[in-house]
């Protein structure tokens, strides 16, 4: 199982403790790779993409129209967190229905 987050989510951490043994991925220092990235985007489209987040709101109006896997590659940040990786399903976020299918 692999989680992809920031070391500093609040979210991120509640996921971590609770699945235990799992392998962390820090998008803003190791990034995400763009297989991932596309894979997660077909599953969850716009979803994936955190529109109330700074670094959002930061963004101008010509950057935020560029295509959803090269705004993401560049600014990782922008990934709505968590986004699991288990046994080749993807979860996005830590809900009740996340925590569900992951934990029961």
């Amino acid at each position: 199982m692999v989680l992809y987050g920031l070391k500093n989510c609040d979210t991120c951490r509640k996921a971590l403790k609770a699945l235990g043994e799992v392998e962390f991925v820090d998008v803003r220092a190791d990034g995400v790779s763009e297989d991932v990235l596309k894979a997660a985007f077909d599953e969850f489209g716009e979803k994936l993409i955190n529109t109330r987040s700074t670094t959002w709101r930061g963004l101008d109006e010509e950057e935020r129209k560029k295509e959803p896997i090269s705004l993401l590659k560049a600014n990782p940040t922008l990934m709505k967190r968590p986004l699991i990786v288990a046994d080749g399903a993807m979860y996005l976020g830590w809900d009740k229905a996340v925590q569900t299918a992951l934990l029961d």
